[in-house]
């Protein structure tokens, strides 16, 4: 017996919340393709998207010998567009995440990368 009466919840109140709950996690569960667009001004430029579901991971690695800004432009309608910048530093592998909000079904990536002067 609940002591409080305004915290009590009827089971179609439950039921209801639990399928508004499952419903978010099943938009996330998703499959979708990934376009990548590089423009990496002639560097040595590795670009592996990692598809998940709900979360695309777009790992950089950097094969010159100076470090590089690459900035990303996220297309994954109908979500809004989204932009982020990474540096990697030579050798080395850096990742810009795109995390979904709503269900997409194709994204494409536009990747810019020049030397960091």
């Amino acid at each position: 017996m609940n002591a409080n009466p305004s915290l009590s919840w009827s089971p179609r109140a439950v039921l209801a919340a639990l399928a508004l709950s499952l419903a978010g996690q099943v938009a996330l569960a998703q499959n979708y393709t990934v376009e990548v667009t590089p423009h990496l001004d002639g560097l040595d430029i590795k670009i592996e998207p990692v598809s998940n579901p709900g979360v695309l991971v777009v790992n950089l690695t950097n094969n010159t010998a100076q470090k590089v800004r690459c900035d990303l432009n996220f297309e994954a309608d109908p979500q809004l567009p989204f932009q982020t910048f990474v540096f990697v530093e030579p050798g080395k592998t850096s990742s810009a995440t795109l995390r979904a909000t709503q269900q997409w079904f194709d994204v494409t990536v536009d990747v810019r990368c020049k030397a960091d002067n």
